[in-house]
C-alpha cells in the first residue's frame, strides 16, 4: 500500500515537473497558482495571455481590489470579476478584444448592486459600422450611416443607477455611441389619492370664519357679507 502511494506521488511530481519544464520553454513569464494551474502567463511576444488573477493595492484615498480573467493575445476578453481584498464581488464586467461590451455591473463593498452600464465594443475583424441617425432634440431615427469601426469601447444602450439600500432604480439613461440621446428618471411616487390638495381660501371666506367663529349652526351660502 505504501509503495502505491508513493508511486502515485512520485507520478504527480514527475508530471508537475514536466508541465513546468513545457511552460517555461513555451512562455516568457508564468505563475502556478495554489491549485496548481500556470496563470499569469506573458508569452514569448510579451503577449498577456490564459487566466490572470491579479492585486491592485490601494492608491490616493481610492480602495484596493483583486481581479481575474482571461486574455487573448494580449486583450481582456469574455468575464471579468472584481474583488475587495476580502474576496466580495465588486463588478462583473464583459470584454471583446479589450474593450468592454455588453452590460457591466457594480456592486458596494456590502455586495448591493449600485449601477449597470452599457457598452459596445468594436470588433477590429469587422472594419464597418452602421449607426442610427437621430432627429434634432428628438430620440426619432430619421436615417442610418455606414462609418469606420474603431477599436475601442463606447457607451452604448442602457444605463441604470439604483439605491444600494433598497434596490429601488433611481434613473435610467439611454446612450447611442457615446451621445445621450435619451435621460430618464423614474417617475416621482404618486400621492396618495385621499391626500388631495385643499383650495386656497378667499379673502371672504376668511372674513365669514372670523365673524362665525364659536357660532353653531352657522352655514355659509356663497353669499358674500355674511
Amino acid at each position: 500500500m505504501k509503495n502505491s502511494f508513493f508511486r502515485s506521488f512520485i507520478m504527480i511530481a514527475l508530471l508537475q515537473l514536466l508541465l513546468t519544464v513545457t511552460a517555461s520553454a513555451q512562455y516568457k513569464e508564468y505563475k502556478i497558482s495554489v491549485k496548481g494551474d500556470t496563470i499569469n502567463i506573458v508569452d514569448k511576444d510579451g503577449l498577456k495571455q490564459g487566466k490572470w488573477v491579479t492585486s491592485v493595492p490601494e492608491l490616493r484615498g481610492n480602495p484596493g481590489y483583486e481581479e481575474e480573467g482571461v486574455y487573448v493575445k494580449g486583450e481582456k476578453d469574455g468575464i471579468w470579476r472584481k474583488y475587495t481584498p476580502e474576496g466580495d464581488l465588486l463588478a462583473l464586467e464583459n470584454y471583446l478584444k479589450g474593450g468592454k461590451d455588453g452590460i457591466q455591473q457594480y456592486y458596494t463593498f456590502m455586495g448591493n448592486l449600485e449601477k449597470e452600464e452599457s457598452w459596445r465594443a468594436y470588433n477590429p475583424d469587422a472594419p464597418y459600422d452602421t449607426i442610427a441617425i437621430y432627429g434634432t432634440g428628438s430620440a426619432e431615427i430619421i436615417d442610418y450611416k455606414i462609418v469606420k469601426a474603431e477599436t475601442y469601447s463606447v457607451k452604448h444602450g442602457d444605463w441604470k443607477y439604483y439605491d444600494p439600500q433598497t434596490g429601488e432604480l433611481l434613473r435610467t439613461e439611454k446612450w447611442e455611441r457615446n451621445n445621450l440621446v435619451l435621460p430618464n428618471s423614474p417617475k416621482p411616487a404618486v400621492a396618495n389619492a385621499t391626500e388631495k390638495k385643499k383650495p386656497e381660501k378667499t379673502a371672504e371666506m376668511l372674513e365669514w370664519e372670523k365673524k362665525n367663529k364659536g357660532k353653531k349652526n352657522a352655514i355659509r351660502d356663497g353669499r358674500t357679507g355674511l
